[in-house]
């Protein structure tokens, strides 16, 4: 039985889309927002009620998901022209989730600026990829108010199949993420570089593959995307550009507390040339041809 709380969703890219479907298929109707007219046509499609703003959408939601790609986008959505904060709420209560990948911060400012206008905020960074999100299996960090998580439980796991509740401190969830997204992207460099390695020594690298997947080295994130670039698969499932800000972020938040990152240093190098030689918009596993380009 799906949960009776109205939500709406904000970004309906990749990982966006994905938790739209998902909570149509669970009955609920869940309205979007996106600045994307192609996106937008694309929800339309799939029968999702698009809004014309983020203020329109509030007004028929109890809490809203914001799966926008940065803090400078959620400030434009919760704050900016037909922002969240416009919305008339008549009295009713309205909760933010902030799903995005952000330093925390942002997500404490956000808390603070919304508190407000009497709108309460949830710290719920994902994990897992379009695919997991559109089955209700990805994973959320959440921090909030043990009210909130009570009254928005139901609804976040038919949302998320692995719910990992961190505390009440607004900001520790995207903390959390941060950290695990430095380890994705040193595991995921690490990996591409042990394949590479293999490659130019001659190895049969499906054979390598297959090798690495069964034994020690294995790592999910390594496995997932060493399989794309074997097939020389860069479609985006997620894009280099933003494993490059997570990282990012991760190494800001370490060097702000006076924290060595030497490996999460050398992995944003890595990150950050992918970039550079133009493959940003290629799935992350691209990295691998900034390790070794006839890859």
């Amino acid at each position: 039985m799906s949960s009776n709380t109205r939500v709406g969703i904000v970004g309906i890219g990749a990982m966006g889309f994905a938790m739209a479907t998902n909570l149509k298929a669970r009955g609920h109707a869940p309205p979007v927002r996106d600045i994307d007219p192609k996106t937008l046509a694309a929800a339309t499609a799939h029968g999702l009620a698009v809004c014309d703003s983020a203020a329109r959408l509030a007004e028929g939601c109890d809490l809203i998901a914001i799966v926008v790609v940065d803090a400078p986008q959620i400030d434009e959505v919760l704050f900016g022209a037909g922002g969240v904060v416009h919305a008339d709420l008549r009295a009713r209560p309205l909760a933010v989730m902030i799903c995005s990948t952000i330093a925390a911060s942002d997500t404490e400012r956000f808390r603070d600026r919304l508190a407000a206008h009497r709108i309460a905020l949830l710290d719920a960074p994902i994990s897992g990829g379009p695919v997991r999100a559109a089955n209700g299996t990805m994973s959320m960090m959440l921090a909030c108010e043990q009210g909130l998580r009570e009254r928005f439980e139901p609804l976040l796991r038919e949302m998320a199949g692995t719910l990992f509740y961190v505390g009440e401190k607004v900001g520790d969830a995207a903390r959390t993420k941060l950290v695990n997204n430095l380890l994705a992207g040193i595991n995921l460099v690490a990996g591409a570089e042990a394949l590479a390695l293999g490659a130019r020594l001659g190895l049969d690298k499906r054979a390598l593959f297959e090798v690495i997947k069964a034994s020690s080295g294995a790592s999910w994130i390594v496995t997932d995307r060493m399989a794309r670039a074997l097939e020389n698969d860069y479609a985006p499932r997620a894009r280099s550009v933003i494993l490059t800000k997570d990282v990012g972020l991760a190494v800001q938040m370490a060097d702000d507390a006076g924290i060595d990152t030497p490996l999460g240093d050398e992995a944003l190098r890595l990150f950050e040339a992918t970039v550079a030689a133009g493959f940003g918009e290629l799935d992350d596993a691209a990295v691998i041809k900034s390790i070794c380009p006839d890859f």
